[in-house]
């Protein structure tokens, strides 16, 4: 038995003629003819009626039809899983990102998807975390890489890479640089946080909340960088997760009671995503869980 004859079989049925099936699949009327006999001698059974002007289902093809069509099904499904990994994958993928995202595995993945598939046409919006949800809700986003505090919007499949607490950055010796500061302890200094709408901003107003305090921020940007570099000359104390200090040169000491994490996720929508989409997000995940 071959997989050819099952598709025959099953496309002479859908037709009602060998000569609808010929022209359907571009393959002579005989050949379809001789693979349906052949399959039929097989199975020593007769799957079609051939006695009026269209072909009907015997009682032994009524039964066989719909494992024919499950396993044709099936093959399709191999087929298109092995395409997925390689360079057959077409599509366009619509990717978000956090404002001055510099996650070098994340970039290092979006640069490599234009190489190892160049048949994904892929585009890169930044923006803050929540206009990110409202976008892959919408469907104007397939992906998105954001920045939150708690939970995600209903209706998103979220993947968490990070979850952290917040942190006050500051240089080396700074007051602040012991065993376990406490968000009380920043009533004496000039906050520096990133804007509303992201993640760490949101967890440390909801930190600040839990505990009664004012959640003032004296100076805010869209930048964990910009908020580093001035942290760096003094303008005050950044409070960003633990990680964003990496390789600034200031002690990122997380804030004890800070009881409201960061977390950093990937989020898409629920709905079946296409196989430029799942590729994508498969590389990313790994890529981000392995750093």
């Amino acid at each position: 038995m071959e997989m050819h004859q099952l598709r025959y079989f099953a496309a002479v049925v859908d037709e009602g003629t060998f000569t609808g099936a010929a022209h359907r699949l571009h393959v002579s009327q005989s050949g379809i003819s001789t693979q349906v006999a052949k399959l039929e001698r097989e199975l020593g059974q007769p799957l079609l009626d051939r006695s009026g002007r269209r072909v009907r289902l015997t009682p032994a093809g009524e039964a066989v039809l719909p494992l024919a069509k499950n396993a044709l099904a099936t093959l399709d499904a191999i087929q298109h899983t092995a395409a997925e990994f390689a360079d057959a994958v077409r599509g366009r993928v619509r990717l978000g990102m956090i404002m001055g995202c510099s996650i070098p595995p994340f970039l290092d993945t979006v640069a490599d998807l234009g190489r190892t598939h160049p048949g994904i046409e892929l585009s890169l919006h930044e923006g803050h975390s929540d206009d990110l949800q409202s976008q892959v809700l919408s469907g104007a986003l397939d992906l998105a890489l954001i920045a939150y505090a708690g939970e995600v919007s209903p209706g998103l499949e979220s993947h968490v890479v990070i979850d952290e607490p917040i942190a006050a950055c500051v240089p080396a010796g700074h007051p602040l640089d012991r065993a376990e500061p406490r968000l009380a302890g920043l009533r004496g200094e000039k906050v520096l946080c990133l804007s509303r709408g992201t993640g760490i901003r949101a967890a440390y107003e909801d930190s600040c909340r839990r505990l009664g305090l004012d959640p003032r921020v004296d100076i805010e940007a869209s930048s964990p960088l910009t908020l580093l570099r001035l942290a760096e000359r003094g303008a005050g104390v950044a409070v960003l997760s633990t990680s964003s200090a990496q390789g600034s040169g200031l002690r990122a000491v997380p804030l004890a009671d800070a009881a409201t994490h960061a977390r950093l996720g990937l989020i898409a929508g629920r709905d079946q995503h296409s196989p430029s989409v799942r590729l994508l997000r498969a590389g990313l995940l790994a890529a981000l869980r392995a750093a």
